[in-house]
Protein backbone atom coordinates (compact mmCIF):
# COMPACT_ATOMS: atom_id res chain seq x y z
CA UNK A 1 0.00 0.00 0.00
CA UNK A 2 1.16 3.34 -1.03
CA UNK A 3 2.84 5.24 2.24
CA UNK A 4 0.21 7.88 1.55
CA UNK A 5 -2.87 5.94 2.16
CA UNK A 6 -1.53 4.11 5.00
CA UNK A 7 -3.40 4.26 8.01
CA UNK A 8 -1.45 6.18 10.67
CA UNK A 9 -2.13 4.49 14.05
CA UNK A 10 0.25 6.17 16.44
CA UNK A 11 2.51 9.76 15.47
CA UNK A 12 5.36 11.21 17.17
CA UNK A 13 5.67 14.89 16.16
CA UNK A 14 9.43 16.19 18.05
CA UNK A 15 8.12 14.57 21.64
CA UNK A 16 9.97 14.20 24.52
CA UNK A 17 8.98 10.97 26.10
CA UNK A 18 10.70 9.50 29.46
CA UNK A 19 9.48 8.84 32.90
CA UNK A 20 7.40 10.49 35.72
CA UNK A 21 5.86 13.71 35.20
CA UNK A 22 6.61 17.63 35.52
CA UNK A 23 4.88 20.86 35.00
CA UNK A 24 6.77 22.77 32.31
CA UNK A 25 5.93 26.91 31.28
CA UNK A 26 2.30 27.17 30.64
CA UNK A 27 1.57 24.26 33.41
CA UNK A 28 2.21 22.01 30.33
CA UNK A 29 3.03 18.34 31.24
CA UNK A 30 6.60 17.02 30.17
CA UNK A 31 8.42 13.87 31.52
CA UNK A 32 10.71 14.95 34.39
CA UNK A 33 13.43 12.69 32.89
CA UNK A 34 13.63 12.25 29.40
CA UNK A 35 15.04 9.13 27.25
CA UNK A 36 14.07 10.04 23.56
CA UNK A 37 14.37 13.95 23.25
CA UNK A 38 11.84 14.95 20.28
CA UNK A 39 11.27 11.92 19.17
CA UNK A 40 9.27 11.96 15.07
CA UNK A 41 8.09 8.80 14.19
CA UNK A 42 5.06 7.12 12.68
CA UNK A 43 3.14 3.83 13.37
CA UNK A 44 0.81 2.72 10.60
CA UNK A 45 -2.03 -0.10 10.38
CA UNK A 46 0.03 -3.15 8.91
CA UNK A 47 3.51 -2.09 10.17
CA UNK A 48 5.97 -5.04 11.33
CA UNK A 49 8.31 -3.06 12.99
CA UNK A 50 11.43 -4.26 14.31
CA UNK A 51 12.84 -2.13 17.45
CA UNK A 52 16.79 -2.14 17.56
CA UNK A 53 19.19 -0.52 19.77
CA UNK A 54 21.70 -1.21 22.66
CA UNK A 55 20.40 -1.85 26.50
CA UNK A 56 19.52 1.83 28.05
CA UNK A 57 18.95 3.31 24.61
CA UNK A 58 15.40 3.69 24.49
CA UNK A 59 12.86 0.76 23.64
CA UNK A 60 11.30 0.13 26.42
CA UNK A 61 10.18 3.57 26.92
CA UNK A 62 9.19 3.75 23.82
CA UNK A 63 7.35 1.03 23.83
CA UNK A 64 5.57 1.65 27.34
CA UNK A 65 4.77 5.18 25.37
CA UNK A 66 3.24 2.95 22.43
CA UNK A 67 1.33 0.76 24.71
CA UNK A 68 -0.36 3.48 26.89
CA UNK A 69 -1.47 5.19 23.66
CA UNK A 70 -2.76 2.52 21.87
CA UNK A 71 -4.95 1.51 25.51
CA UNK A 72 -6.27 -2.06 24.68
CA UNK A 73 -5.71 -2.21 20.88
CA UNK A 74 -2.49 -3.61 21.95
CA UNK A 75 -1.51 -6.93 23.21
CA UNK A 76 1.40 -6.49 26.00
CA UNK A 77 4.58 -8.95 26.26
CA UNK A 78 6.36 -7.28 28.35
CA UNK A 79 10.73 -8.32 28.73
CA UNK A 80 10.52 -9.81 32.25
CA UNK A 81 7.23 -11.87 31.46
CA UNK A 82 5.30 -10.47 34.15
CA UNK A 83 3.97 -13.51 35.62
CA UNK A 84 2.76 -15.23 38.93
CA UNK A 85 5.05 -17.73 39.91
CA UNK A 86 2.89 -19.78 42.22
CA UNK A 87 0.29 -19.79 39.95
CA UNK A 88 -0.32 -22.47 36.90
CA UNK A 89 0.70 -22.15 33.20
CA UNK A 90 -3.27 -21.75 32.92
CA UNK A 91 -3.82 -19.31 35.40
CA UNK A 92 -1.42 -16.96 34.04
CA UNK A 93 -2.02 -17.00 30.33
CA UNK A 94 -6.01 -16.62 31.38
CA UNK A 95 -4.96 -12.95 33.57
CA UNK A 96 -4.68 -12.19 29.60
CA UNK A 97 -8.31 -11.36 30.05
CA UNK A 98 -8.95 -10.91 33.06
CA UNK A 99 -10.93 -7.56 33.15
CA UNK A 100 -13.21 -9.05 30.60
CA UNK A 101 -15.16 -11.38 33.23
CA UNK A 102 -16.63 -10.54 36.66
CA UNK A 103 -15.12 -10.87 39.83
CA UNK A 104 -17.28 -13.94 40.68
CA UNK A 105 -16.76 -15.92 37.78
CA UNK A 106 -12.91 -14.83 38.08
CA UNK A 107 -12.83 -16.20 41.35
CA UNK A 108 -14.48 -19.47 40.23
CA UNK A 109 -11.97 -19.88 37.71
CA UNK A 110 -9.08 -20.20 40.04
CA UNK A 111 -10.40 -22.85 41.93
CA UNK A 112 -11.56 -24.78 39.03
CA UNK A 113 -11.15 -23.61 35.56
CA UNK A 114 -13.56 -22.74 33.24
CA UNK A 115 -14.19 -25.35 30.59
CA UNK A 116 -14.19 -22.70 27.40
CA UNK A 117 -11.09 -20.84 28.62
CA UNK A 118 -9.30 -23.75 29.47
CA UNK A 119 -10.10 -25.33 25.95
CA UNK A 120 -8.51 -21.37 24.12
CA UNK A 121 -5.34 -22.14 26.63
CA UNK A 122 -5.24 -25.28 25.72
CA UNK A 123 -4.83 -24.54 22.03
CA UNK A 124 -2.35 -22.09 22.62
CA UNK A 125 -0.43 -24.21 24.81
CA UNK A 126 -0.18 -27.09 22.15
CA UNK A 127 0.72 -24.61 19.70
CA UNK A 128 3.37 -23.72 21.81
CA UNK A 129 4.96 -26.21 23.08
CA UNK A 130 3.77 -26.44 26.49
CA UNK A 131 1.21 -28.89 26.62
CA UNK A 132 1.08 -31.17 29.73
CA UNK A 133 2.16 -28.00 31.62
CA UNK A 134 -1.12 -26.43 32.06
CA UNK A 135 -1.00 -26.94 36.12
CA UNK A 136 2.40 -26.75 36.57
CA UNK A 137 3.34 -23.67 38.60
CA UNK A 138 5.43 -21.28 36.22
CA UNK A 139 7.85 -21.01 39.28
CA UNK A 140 8.43 -24.75 38.26
CA UNK A 141 9.56 -24.33 34.41
CA UNK A 142 12.32 -22.88 32.35
CA UNK A 143 13.47 -19.70 31.43
CA UNK A 144 12.07 -20.38 27.39
CA UNK A 145 9.12 -21.64 28.88
CA UNK A 146 8.03 -18.87 30.94
CA UNK A 147 8.86 -16.97 27.99
CA UNK A 148 6.31 -19.27 26.00
CA UNK A 149 3.71 -18.74 28.70
CA UNK A 150 4.12 -15.03 28.32
CA UNK A 151 3.84 -14.75 24.70
CA UNK A 152 0.41 -17.60 25.07
CA UNK A 153 -0.63 -14.55 27.29
CA UNK A 154 -0.14 -11.77 24.99
CA UNK A 155 -1.83 -14.18 22.14
CA UNK A 156 -4.67 -14.83 24.34
CA UNK A 157 -5.70 -11.39 24.55
CA UNK A 158 -6.39 -11.28 21.26
CA UNK A 159 -6.04 -7.72 20.04
CA UNK A 160 -5.18 -6.13 16.72
CA UNK A 161 -1.38 -4.99 17.71
CA UNK A 162 1.32 -6.91 19.27
CA UNK A 163 4.20 -4.67 21.48
CA UNK A 164 7.25 -7.23 22.47
CA UNK A 165 10.15 -6.20 24.63
CA UNK A 166 12.10 -8.59 23.69
CA UNK A 167 9.98 -11.60 23.44
CA UNK A 168 12.20 -13.98 21.71
CA UNK A 169 15.03 -13.56 24.16
CA UNK A 170 15.01 -16.79 25.91
CA UNK A 171 14.05 -18.82 23.44
CA UNK A 172 16.66 -20.86 20.84
CA UNK A 173 16.36 -19.51 17.01
CA UNK A 174 14.23 -22.13 15.96
CA UNK A 175 11.49 -21.30 18.51
CA UNK A 176 11.74 -17.92 17.98
CA UNK A 177 10.93 -18.31 14.38
CA UNK A 178 7.71 -19.87 14.95
CA UNK A 179 7.21 -17.46 17.83
CA UNK A 180 7.18 -14.65 15.41
CA UNK A 181 5.28 -16.35 12.68
CA UNK A 182 2.29 -16.89 15.78
CA UNK A 183 2.52 -13.51 16.16
CA UNK A 184 2.35 -11.77 12.60
CA UNK A 185 -0.37 -14.76 11.85
CA UNK A 186 -2.44 -13.35 15.03
CA UNK A 187 -1.71 -9.47 14.66
CA UNK A 188 -1.74 -7.04 11.90
CA UNK A 189 0.39 -4.56 13.11
CA UNK A 190 2.93 -5.10 15.81
CA UNK A 191 6.11 -3.76 17.26
CA UNK A 192 9.08 -5.73 18.60
CA UNK A 193 12.11 -5.01 20.12
CA UNK A 194 15.10 -7.38 19.80
CA UNK A 195 18.70 -8.08 19.34
CA UNK A 196 18.70 -10.31 16.68
CA UNK A 197 19.53 -8.27 13.90
CA UNK A 198 19.18 -10.84 11.49
CA UNK A 199 15.57 -11.37 12.31
CA UNK A 200 14.85 -8.20 11.99
CA UNK A 201 16.02 -8.07 8.40
CA UNK A 202 14.61 -11.49 7.66
CA UNK A 203 10.75 -11.46 9.28
CA UNK A 204 9.75 -7.87 9.68
CA UNK A 205 9.32 -5.20 7.13
CA UNK A 206 10.40 -1.79 8.63
CA UNK A 207 13.38 -1.27 11.47
CA UNK A 208 13.12 1.26 14.16
CA UNK A 209 16.74 1.68 15.55
CA UNK A 210 17.71 4.14 18.65
CA UNK A 211 21.55 4.81 19.59
CA UNK A 212 21.88 7.57 22.56
CA UNK A 213 18.72 8.33 22.63
CA UNK A 214 17.63 9.02 19.33
CA UNK A 215 16.13 7.72 16.39
CA UNK A 216 18.99 7.00 13.97
CA UNK A 217 17.35 4.38 11.90
CA UNK A 218 13.33 4.71 10.21
CA UNK A 219 13.34 2.14 7.38
CA UNK A 220 12.18 -0.97 5.36
CA UNK A 221 14.02 -3.71 6.07
CA UNK A 222 14.50 -4.55 2.79
CA UNK A 223 16.71 -1.30 1.97
CA UNK A 224 18.85 -2.36 5.16
CA UNK A 225 21.97 -4.28 5.60
CA UNK A 226 23.42 -6.09 8.95
CA UNK A 227 26.20 -3.45 8.77
CA UNK A 228 24.10 -0.74 9.04
CA UNK A 229 22.31 -2.26 11.91
CA UNK A 230 25.37 -2.87 13.55
CA UNK A 231 26.11 0.65 14.08
CA UNK A 232 23.43 1.01 17.02
CA UNK A 233 25.83 -1.36 19.10
CA UNK A 234 28.80 1.02 19.20
CA UNK A 235 30.01 -1.47 22.50
CA UNK A 236 30.45 -4.12 20.16
CA UNK A 237 33.75 -2.32 18.56
CA UNK A 238 35.39 -2.68 21.77
CA UNK A 239 34.25 -6.66 22.46
CA UNK A 240 37.37 -9.20 22.44
CA UNK A 241 38.58 -10.38 19.53
CA UNK A 242 37.21 -13.92 18.67
CA UNK A 243 38.83 -17.17 20.07
CA UNK A 244 40.57 -18.09 16.88
CA UNK A 245 39.60 -21.69 17.24
CA UNK A 246 35.68 -20.90 16.29
CA UNK A 247 34.88 -21.07 12.50
CA UNK A 248 33.75 -17.99 11.06
CA UNK A 249 30.11 -16.92 10.57
CA UNK A 250 29.31 -18.66 6.97
CA UNK A 251 27.21 -15.39 5.18
CA UNK A 252 25.51 -18.16 3.44
CA UNK A 253 23.90 -19.64 6.31
CA UNK A 254 22.44 -16.56 7.46
CA UNK A 255 18.28 -16.72 7.31
CA UNK A 256 18.05 -13.24 4.96
CA UNK A 257 20.76 -12.51 1.93
CA UNK A 258 20.31 -8.78 2.85
CA UNK A 259 22.44 -9.88 5.69
CA UNK A 260 25.47 -11.01 3.60
CA UNK A 261 28.82 -8.42 2.46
Amino acid sequence: MAEGKRQPLIAFHGEDLGYGLERGQGGRARPARVVLPGLSLTLHRGDRVALLGQSGAGKSTLLAELRRRLGPQAAWCPQHHGLVAQLAVYHNVYMGRLPEHSALANLWNLLRPLKRPWQAVAELCELLGLEGLMRRPVGQLSGGQRQRVAIARALYQQRDLFLGDEPVASVDPHQALRLLALIEERHHTSVVALHQRELALSHFDRVWGLRDGRLVIDAPAGELTLAELDTLYPDADAAPAPITSTPPLDPEALPCSRGRP
